[in-house]
C-alpha cells in the first residue's frame, strides 16, 4: 500500500521509516505536507443525567475526554487542568522590585519557549536590549532567589524580577 500511495505522488526512490502504525490517510498528510494532528480533548457534557456508581467510571476510562456539567458547573476544575496540560502552558509571575509577586495575571508561556528570553520577550521586545539578569524564585532553580541569565529555563509558576542595567 505505501509503494501504491508513494507511486501516485510520483516518488519512485525513497527510503520509509514508519516509527509508529499509520493509516493511508495519515501516510498521504505527511507526503503532501497540508496538515498538522494536534491533541484534543473530549469535552462530555451532562454526567447528571446518567448513573454515577456505573457511568463516571466507564467515562473516565475512554482517553482524551473530560466528563461535566454545565447546568451544574460540574467538574470545570478537571476540564481547566487538562487543557493546560494539552497545550502545555506554563504560567511565570513577575515581581517588581520591593513588592510582593503578581499572582493575580500571569504571563503565559509554552512549553518549547519558556526561556527568560521568551518570558522578556513577551512582556515587551525593549526589555532585552537593557537585560543585566534576572532573579527567578520556584522549582527551575537551586536556591531562592537565583540569578539566571537569558538562556535559563523556567518551570510553571516560577517567579521572574528582571534586572536592568
Amino acid at each position: 500500500m505505501v509503494k501504491t500511495i508513494l507511486s501516485e505522488y510520483r516518488i519512485h526512490n525513497a527510503d520509509v521509516v514508519l516509527k509508529s502504525d499509520c493509516t493511508s490517510d495519515e501516510l498521504i498528510d505527511v507526503i503532501e505536507g497540508n496538515r498538522i494532528y494536534i491533541p484534543c480533548i473530549y469535552v462530555l457534557n451532562k454526567i447528571d443525567q446518567i448513573s454515577i456508581e456505573v457511568g463516571i467510571d466507564i467515562i473516565y476510562q475512554i482517553p482524551h475526554t473530560v466528563p461535566l456539567s454545565a447546568h451544574h458547573k460540574w467538574n470545570f476544575d478537571d476540564l481547566l487542568e487538562k487543557t493546560w496540560e494539552y497545550l502545555k502552558l506554563i504560567r511565570i509571575y513577575t515581581k517588581p522590585k520591593g513588592q510582593l509577586p503578581d499572582y493575580e495575571s500571569p504571563v503565559i508561556l509554552t512549553h518549547d519557549k519558556c526561556t527568560v528570553e521568551d518570558f522578556c520577550n513577551k512582556l515587551h521586545r525593549t526589555i532585552m536590549k537593557e537585560f543585566k539578569y534576572a532573579l527567578v524564585w520556584g522549582t527551575s532553580v537551586k536556591h531562592n532567589p537565583q540569578n539566571v541569565g537569558k538562556d535559563h529555563v523556567l518551570n510553571d509558576e516560577d517567579v521572574v524580577q528582571v534586572v536592568k542595567k
